[in-house]
């Protein structure tokens, strides 16, 4: 019974990890399927590395409030008292825990590309770079749900 407040910590990081968002050039909501999207073309001039910091939701906090209360009750089993305190300090620490879980969730790094298009405007698009383009490459503008770039065929 005393593993169960460390097994509740852990399924906690582990479950706040599961849902952070893997927001990839190649990642689509369920909600994109079917929708069309306009298309354009353009050579990238040139890109540099950015920070994205996400907006916090309150998941991480409120689950780790939740799991933080729960696990804290369990320390005071028998004495009120000391369950009530229990429940407060692990919902603030747990509330603590889960929102630094996700604030890190929500960070990282992306490339924002300067792109001049066919028709001469120079757009800015942010985005990973898992498919490793380079300036002066060719490619095609996908405006959706969001702006994604990809090769552009040979001779397009």
């Amino acid at each position: 019974m005393r593993a169960l407040p460390s097994l509740l910590a852990a399924s906690l990081v582990c479950g706040l990890a599961a849902c952070a968002p893997v927001n990839t050039n190649s990642t689509y909501s369920s909600h994109d399927i079917g929708r069309t999207a306009n298309l354009s073309y353009g050579v990238i001039v040139s890109m540099r590395t950015v920070e994205i910091h996400g907006q916090p939701s309150g998941i991480g906090t409120m689950g780790g409030a939740a799991v933080g209360a729960t696990t804290g009750s369990l320390l005071g089993r028998g004495d009120a008292r000391a369950g009530i305190v229990g429940v407060i300090a692990g919902a603030i620490i747990g509330g603590m825990a889960g929102s630094a879980i996700e604030a890190s969730a929500n960070t990282g790094s992306a490339v924002e590309f300067i792109i001049r298009e066919d028709n001469g405007q120079a757009i800015s698009v942010v985005q990973t770079n898992e498919d490793a383009f380079r300036p002066g490459e060719r490619v095609v503008l996908t405006r959706g749900a969001r702006t994604r770039l990809q090769r552009a065929a040979p001779g397009v």
